[in-house]
């Protein structure tokens, strides 16, 4: 059984229901929806949204994630006007772009990223977008034509310690998402960068805070710490719970890491208050982020 301070209630609300019938009419994918996220009521009611790009099924076979896995669908070339639309409707004025990984296209989909931020740029000018990406494989050509687009905020998720990444990402190699990190910054010196670590699969506190240290070495601005929790029967088990106590020490240990901003907590994910993460560093300070 899950600990009291892990608890939600079940999403209802006028806006949540709007939300869903936009993202129905539009054919579109949220990560709050298909990655079973437990604050897709709270975002959905402030109307707020993950868009999840280049379909709803991914190449990789990641322990941890419930988007589907296998063969996915061509690419709909219209998708990324349909999100400027419902970019619109929904009134957005921050909007995180995240997608499936994709090893089946040559750039990943990076091209359908850039056409998304670019559809969004044009129908809303003052929408801040935060570009969540996966890492290419790590091709720097790839990286290069997201960045060209300017996202306000370039976030890519470690997501574990090294000594879990054969089990917890198979597929993707931890110095490879550490190295697309740095290169972010080295091709655009003035963008804003991001990571995030799950706990909770079995790691260590010290290899936490020494993970905590290499993401910060590569460049990050914004770190996001929070709970694994199994999302299905054939997922990773969870290892433990981690307190909330512990999720202000961890934030506090960041903070002393020389991060901008970290948001942790047990509820935290990536997209988590990401704009108030992304108004906090414009403003030069940072909150205490474990209230839920």
């Amino acid at each position: 059984m899950r600990p009291e301070w892990l608890r939600v209630r079940l999403p209802h609300g006028i806006n949540f229901t709007e939300i869903k019938s936009i993202l129905r009419e539009k054919q579109l994918h949220t990560v709050c929806e298909e990655a079973l996220c437990p604050n897709i009521g709270e975002c959905f009611e402030q109307r707020t949204a993950t868009f999840l790009i280049l379909g709803n099924t991914c190449t990789r076979q990641c322990g941890f994630c419930a988007v589907d896995k296998g063969i996915p669908k061509i690419v709909d070339e219209e998708e990324p006007r349909r999100i400027a639309e419902a970019v619109q409707r929904m009134k957005l004025k921050y909007i995180v772009i995240t997608s499936v990984t994709r090893d089946d296209l040559p750039d990943g989909g990076a091209s359908i990223y850039a056409r998304t931020i670019h559809s969004i740029r044009e129908s809303i000018k003052d929408c801040k977008i935060e570009a969540l990406i996966p890492d290419f494989k790590g091709d720097l050509r790839a990286l290069t034509t997201v960045l060209n687009a300017y996202p306000d905020i370039l976030n890519h998720n470690i997501e574990t310690v090294p000594r879990l990444y054969h089990q917890v990402r198979p597929i993707a190699d931890y110095i490879r998402s550490l190295e697309l990190l740095k290169s972010a910054r080295e091709v655009q010196p003035s963008i804003t960068t991001k990571s995030g670590l799950m706990v909770g699969l079995g790691e260590t506190w010290d290899e936490v805070i020494n993970t905590m240290q290499a993401i910060k070495t590569a460049g990050c601005d914004i770190l996001t710490l929070g709970q694994y929790l199994s999302p299905g029967r054939n997922a990773l088990p969870i290892h433990r719970y981690y307190t909330p106590a512990e999720f202000e020490k961890l934030k506090k240990e960041g903070l002393k890491l020389g991060f901008k901003h970290v948001e942790s907590g047990p509820l935290v994910r990536s997209s988590y208050h990401a704009q108030n993460q992304s108004d906090m560093i414009h403003r030069g300070y940072s909150r205490n982020s474990t209230e839920q």
